[in-house]
């Protein structure tokens, strides 16, 4: 099945995007690395008036590095990241998730803004984001705001992007010299999406203890003190304290209703945190 026709336009800056998008007369979709609009305009699950390639806005490829964070634009691809043409300040947190999302292919093309955006709750940057406290900047015809990851993602495929607005980037804090994270994703085979995510992040420096159960059937599970699931053991990134009944009991109250895909979850996230503690 090909795609229906469609109008193509290709802006070289923002101000150009934002009227494109703002035009509420017909259906526009913005595409990034297209790894996901594609297939989509494929199989005609979406039918845009207009596509908006955003792929040739300098803008949105460049980094800025600031003096608590690093600023990184929506169109930096994962390749980009893996091959740490970007500057990490996550202490190998961001390079290594990049390194295990899809295939090579896909990661040379796919974007960091477009992944995020697309909202698909089995990403990986949704769930290692959220753990890091990540936030992405919106922008739209006169106006601008800067949203939590974790917040963006309203559910599967939806994210709190306004009429006439984009995401331009995204800004992650850096990390302290003690930071301990952990990232563990239980896939079928290598290069599909995971069924189960666990993210887990400790940083002394900053009073900082996050866990992030990804890949649930909506947005992220995010819980913003894991001193709550570790006790003392968090400061340490240890998961000798692991608390798997409330760990549990937070994925239930969280809509998750099969016992065998919480397990499977709180697995995940003791992996992550193991693995933090071994780092």
């Amino acid at each position: 099945m090909k795609p229906v026709n469609f109008d193509y336009a290709r802006p070289s800056d923002v101000a150009d995007v934002l009227p494109l998008i703002a035009d509420d007369s017909r259906t526009v979709k913005i595409m990034a690395g297209g790894q996901s609009l594609g297939p989509m305009l494929n199989m005609r699950l979406v039918q845009p008036d207009l596509v908006v390639d955003i792929t040739g806005i300098e803008e949105l490829r460049q980094v800025e590095e600031t003096a608590d964070a690093i600023v990184i634009g929506g169109c930096i691809t994962h390749a980009d990241i893996e091959d740490r043409r970007v500057p990490d300040v996550t202490r190998g947190a961001l390079p290594a998730v990049a390194a295990g999302i899809a295939y090579r292919a896909v990661r040379n093309r796919g974007t960091i803004g477009g992944s995020i955006t697309h909202a698909d709750p089995s990403a990986d940057w949704i769930s290692i984001l959220s753990a890091l406290g990540a936030t992405v900047t919106l922008r739209g015809s006169g106006r601008s705001r800067s949203v939590a990851v974790e917040d963006y993602m309203l559910g599967a495929l939806e994210a709190d992007l306004r009429p006439g607005e984009m995401l331009v980037s995204v800004t992650v804090p850096k990390l302290g010299a003690a930071a301990r994270w952990g990232y563990y994703k239980s896939c079928r085979k290598t290069g599909e999406f995971a069924h189960a995510i666990g993210a887990f992040l400790v940083d002394p420096d900053r009073d900082v203890s996050r866990a992030v159960f990804g890949a649930t059937e909506s947005r992220p599970i995010v819980v913003a003190d894991a001193r709550r699931l570790l006790g003392e053991a968090a400061s340490k990134g240890s998961s000798g304290d692991f608390d798997s009944r409330l760990a549990a009991e937070m994925l239930d109250a969280g809509g998750m209703s099969d016992p065998v895909d919480r397990q499977i979850h709180v697995v995940a996230l003791r992996r992550a945190i193991q693995q933090a503690g071994s780092a």
